[in-house]
């Protein structure tokens, strides 16, 4: 469909000429001559822009721009004069237009002008759409009693601006939580900035926590806004706190204790409006005991602390969690969702997850792809995952495998996951831990069908 554009103007040859060049462009044009004759347009009509002229022999063409933009704040407006000056150009502008043109027109800067307006105009519809498609998804899915209590005191919690200090294991969906906090926040509308602070080396989190100067360091070729003042208004999110050196630490302290802080290189104070919402896969009370991190940060990140279950601690939403990636991959490749037999699901719902909801999504979005047939089988799920489960005490050599193939394959996934697990989910220190080069272990660990961690 044509984009619509309505040119307003009381000169039939400015009517003509805009006309004509729009056209040629590939857009559908109007025409009004006076101010209610636009107006009556614009009320039943469906248009992308328009070109306002300022001088209309009904009525100024500034008063109508005010009163369009009551009814139609999101269309964007391109103000045109014969008659031009500053006063009345920082008018127009104040008043909602995109822009203001003098007369003579320049075609090709007109060109330009409308195709500007109506970029930002589908880029404002399409970010509606996202907002509006995140307003009805439940990003936290499950009915669990679990789950059921962190929904509960999330919603307690987001209405607050309290710190908040998410804990639970890899792949729980800490992010998730983080952004519900901040979507059910009054700071909805702020902006939502996220940091893992495992993945940012340590000789550069503070210049991408607080920004930089130009000239502080070898290049800091100008000036530049960190993580916090980004959030302004809005949620700091900072992913796996524990992983930030000490001498960070202390940097974030005294930001949450002054609310002000200086860029690398400054001098300049700088105060922000953000609340701070902090997340770990670590005990931090025992990375306190061990010197690594700060008690005194601890006690100001965890004013409300909101604990995510591991999935195996919620098997009960396993179903439900199946049936929303079915769903998701379904759309996103083009594809009929599939199901899953009953022994299949039996045998994914006794699985113990260690990746958790993380790695519950890989397993299915691999099961979209490769399965051919509308139904999951138990043939179709992952070696492991068809070998069984360790139950609680169970030893794997007591284990009743399928064949010794599955039982090596069962083995060494337990082995890595207990490597990663005791190195911090460090993949570099684990593949020297275990004699491998890190790209093999890499390829080792998608041949098990096990979730890639996050770590270096």
């Amino acid at each position: 469909m044509k984009e619509r554009i309505l040119i307003v103007d009381d000169e039939a040859g400015i009517r003509s000429t805009l006309a004509g060049i729009l056209s040629d462009e590939g857009y559908e044009t109007a025409a009004a001559e006076t101010a209610a004759e636009a107006a009556s347009r614009l009320a039943r009509e469906r248009f992308e822009l328009v070109l306002l002229d300022i001088w209309l022999p009904d009525r100024d063409g500034l008063d109508l721009l005010s009163e369009l933009k009551q009814s139609q704040p999101e269309l964007p407006f391109i103000v045109i004069s014969g008659h031009a000056n500053v006063d009345t150009a920082v008018k127009a502008i104040r008043l909602g237009a995109y822009d203001f043109l003098e007369k003579p027109l320049s075609l090709s800067r007109v060109v330009l002008t409308v195709a500007n307006a109506l970029e930002r105009l589908r880029l404002a519809r399409e970010l509606r759409e996202l907002s509006d498609r995140l307003e009805r998804a439940e990003p936290l899915i499950g009915g669990s009693a679990l789950m059921s209590r962190l929904k509960a005191d999330l919603k307690v919690a987001a209405a607050s601006d309290s710190r908040i200090l998410i804990t639970g294991e890899n792949g729980t969906g800490k992010e998730l939580v983080a952004r519900q906090v901040h979507r059910l926040s009054r700071r909805a509308r702020g902006p939502f900035i996220d940091v893992n602070c495992a993945a940012i080396p340590e000789d550069l989190i503070e210049s991408e926590l607080f920004g930089h100067v130009k000239g502080a360091f070898t290049g800091a070729v100008s000036d530049r806004a960190g993580r916090f003042e980004q959030a302004d208004g809005g949620t700091l999110f900072l992913d796996e706190i524990a992983d930030m050196s000490l001498k960070t630490q202390a940097k974030v302290l005294r930001v949450l204790q002054e609310q002000r802080f200086e860029r690398v290189g400054g001098t300049t104070p700088i105060r922000v409006d953000v609340r701070v919402v902090a997340a770990t896969n670590k005990d931090l009370e025992a990375e306190i005991r061990e010197g690594r991190f700060r008690e005194d940060l601890f006690f100001r990140l965890a004013v409300i602390p909101l604990v995510v279950p591991a999935l195996r601690e919620r098997r009960e939403d396993i179903a439900l969690l199946v049936d929303h990636f079915i769903a998701e991959f379904a759309h996103e490749i083009g594809r009929r969702p599939k199901r899953l037999s009953p022994a299949a699901l039996e045998r994914l719902t006794a699985y113990h997850w260690p990746g958790n909801v993380r790695e519950l999504r890989n397993v299915v979005e691999r099961m979209m792809i490769m399965v051919p047939e509308g139904t999951i089988e138990l043939g179709d799920l992952p070696p492991v995952m068809r070998a069984g489960t360790e139950p609680p005490g169970q030893p794997l050599y007591e284990q009743d495998f399928p064949s010794l193939r599955d039982a090596r394959m069962a083995f060494e996934r337990r082995y890595i996951e207990r490597k990663l697990a005791e190195l911090g989910g460090n993949v570099s220190r684990t593949a020297q831990a275990l004699g491998l080069e890190r790209s093999n272990l890499y390829r080792k660990m998608r041949s098990l069908g096990m979730d890639e961690p996050a770590g270096p």
